[in-house]
């Protein structure tokens, strides 16, 4: 099969789940991004990796970027040196990646783009290994988070590191989101409006509460975008839509890699809240041998 018919297939099977209220859309919010996005936000992205991965430069580096959403950390990686390799399950992401390397790549053939599947392991075969994979906030999004997560493992060269983040284990309060994103996706677009509507007090009303007993009213709001790279009310559209929706504990997350002969370098947790937990693991040589890589 040709991969322009493997895209078509790709491109159908992710618009059907959409139009099917499985799968958020998350390519058309990353459009919205990509509208607002400047270069203080590009450079915060930069700083986020060179922080994460203990790094000052990616020069002669490989970096995969799975599921490459608005593309702006394929672009930071490439910034800093790296050849670059992005990929998305979501139509409309590849198009939003294509678009901010258009912008300030155009041509560049040390950054492609394209459409796969991470679930797709003959895909993934193509693509070769990486001394850097970076997943943020993806593999909790495919509707099999364990198998995504097995997935990565062939990708990362020995001694290449694995920075991903996953959607922290609340236990009751992850079941009940689940079911709200659910229900957000497989709703007419007034509904979601008001589901939208009804999340704001849970999300953002302790924090506009204590920046008012700071007296320092909706600080936190203002500098939310310099700090996150997306708007606070895009923000709150991709998590309240944010379905498939898979969660793990830290503890989890390390041993599934542990158990592959990655060694945890980095943790940032969110802290028992909602959000993400950040890993960044490193491979080590002798069991990336052992599994035949």
């Amino acid at each position: 099969m040709s991969d322009e018919t493997n895209s078509r297939e790709r491109k159908a099977d992710a618009n059907a789940e959409i139009a099917s209220g499985e799968r958020f859309a998350f390519g058309d919010n990353w459009a919205k991004f990509l509208r607002s996005l400047n270069e203080d936000r590009i450079k915060e992205a930069q700083k986020d990796l060179q922080k994460m991965l203990e790094i000052d430069s990616l020069t002669g580096k490989r970096f995969l970027d799975a599921g490459c959403g608005s593309g702006i950390h394929s672009l930071a990686a490439r910034r800093l040196g790296a050849s670059v390799v992005g990929f998305d399950y979501d139509p409309a992401s590849v198009a939003c990646a294509a678009e901010l390397k258009r912008r300030y790549y155009d041509g560049d053939p040390n950054w492609t783009i394209g459409e796969g599947d991470i679930l797709d392991p003959d895909y993934l075969s193509e693509l070769g290994q990486f001394d850097i994979v970076y997943s943020w906030g993806v593999l909790h999004h495919t509707g099999a988070m364990y198998k995504a997560l097995a997935n990565v493992d062939p990708l990362v060269a020995p001694r290449g590191k694995l920075f991903i983040s996953i959607y922290n284990d609340q236990g009751g309060a992850s079941r009940r989101w689940r079911r709200i994103k659910k229900a957000y996706n497989a709703s007419p677009r007034i509904i979601r409006a008001l589901i939208v509507g009804l999340c704001y007090p849970r999300l953002w009303g302790p924090t506009t509460i204590r920046d008012f007993l700071r007296l320092k009213p909706f600080e936190t709001w203002r500098n939310y975008a310099k700090n996150r790279g997306m708007s606070p009310h895009r923000d709150v559209i991709d998590w309240v839509g944010g379905y498939p929706f898979e969660v793990a504990k830290p503890e989890e997350i390390f041993e599934f890699y542990r158990d592959r002969g990655y060694a945890l370098r980095k943790l940032f947790t969110c802290g028992g809240s909602l959000g993400c937990n950040q890993y960044m693991f490193i491979r080590s040589p002798a069991e990336a041998k052992r599994h035949k890589v």
